[in-house]
């Protein structure tokens, strides 16, 4: 009951501070990727998860299921027993950036349990904040911990500036605060908007590169080669190490996106095949199409692995399902989502 109790308090105040801009899903034919519209993050509470996403973060949460899960669980090879509680949280109504939140019953341990800063991995979920000295301040107030005693300031080698600040969250989750200095965005009341990239960790740089561009035919945004102290100490690195970095998605938004990272200097742990459902943490990403036929012409031209899952239902899309791995060994699921008709 105490448990319930909380579940309601959290989605009543989600409710309240759901004033993040709207973004009115465009009806339209969309044959190649964009943002990635969910990313799937195993928790072990439900509610603490929610918690920090809505009642601090001022996300809502748009769906909630209580119990198993048939298409879901067909989808993982999971029983649909294991399956105990799903949220969808975003941001606003934008079809990009949200959260995939599973509870899973006897959940495994978490993909990032005792990893390096450089070990290969799905490694950190960025969002953005509106005010980096005043946010970073609140949140300490309210008893959340940093890696570091104060936030970074760098500017990329393109001109970028950028403040940031990492905060060790639920699940074993690195949450990276992200302010693009002079770069507004629609925010949450609280100040905080969407996930923007995913960051994950991989060992050939130019190969997983060619594969964003070449197959999933994303748009290279964003593209430096980051060196120094300022980056040693913000990221948590041995002097002399760098970061080969690149993001990826589609021009005019900025939620959704991957960041490509191969760590120079330095080598770890290949921990992507922890990546898997029943695990906590991040585990994958999914996409939505109105059609999958040229994507999966890329995928089979390439050599690539494509598991096909037939028809499925789930908060991340619904309809014919497919997904395969990145070479960095990042699973990729992609919806063909049907159409709405003008008069829906």
């Amino acid at each position: 009951m105490r448990r319930a109790l909380r579940l309601l308090i959290v989605l009543a105040l989600g409710a309240c501070l759901a004033a993040c801009a709207a973004t009115e899903p465009r009806d339209e034919m969309i044959t190649e990727l964009e943002g990635w519209s969910t990313v799937t993050v195993g928790v072990r509470d439900l509610e603490s998860a929610l918690e920090l996403w809505v009642g601090t973060f001022g996300f809502h949460v748009a769906e909630l299921r209580e119990g198993p899960d048939e298409d879901l669980a067909r989808l993982w090879e999971l029983d649909a027993d294991d399956i105990a509680r799903q949220a969808l949280v975003r941001c606003g109504e934008s079809r990009y950036g949200m959260i995939h939140f599973i509870e899973f019953n006897d959940p495994g341990p978490p993909v990032r349990q005792g990893a390096q800063v450089f070990d290969l991995v799905p490694k950190n979920l960025d969002i953005y904040v509106d005010d980096m000295p005043r946010r970073f301040a609140e949140l300490r107030t309210d008893g959340r911990k940093f890696r570091n005693d104060n936030y970074s300031e760098v500017t990329a080698p393109d001109g970028t500036a950028f403040r940031e600040v990492h905060m060790p969250s639920h699940d074993e989750i690195n949450i990276v605060l992200l302010e693009v200095i002079g770069k507004p965005r629609p925010f949450s009341a609280r100040g905080f908007a969407g996930i923007g990239p995913l960051i994950f960790i991989v060992p050939d740089a130019p190969a997983e590169k060619s594969f964003f561009a070449d197959v999933m035919r994303l748009e290279k945004l964003n593209d430096n080669l980051l060196k120094g102290p300022d980056i040693e100490r913000m990221v948590g690195l041995p002097p002399g190490a760098g970061l080969d970095v690149s993001i990826w998605g589609r021009s005019g938004n900025d939620l959704g996106e991957m960041e490509i990272i191969e760590y120079q200097g330095v080598s770890g742990r290949n921990l992507y095949p922890l990546a898997r459902p029943k695990a906590l943490g991040v585990l994958h990403v999914s996409y939505r199409v109105t059609a999958l036929q040229a994507l999966l012409g890329r995928l089979q031209a390439a050599g690539v692995a494509v598991v096909e899952h037939g028809i499925v239902k789930t908060m991340s899309g619904e309809g014919r399902t497919i997904s395969f791995l990145t070479p960095a060994g990042l699973r990729i699921e992609v919806y063909e989502q049907r159409r709405k008709a003008k008069n829906q």
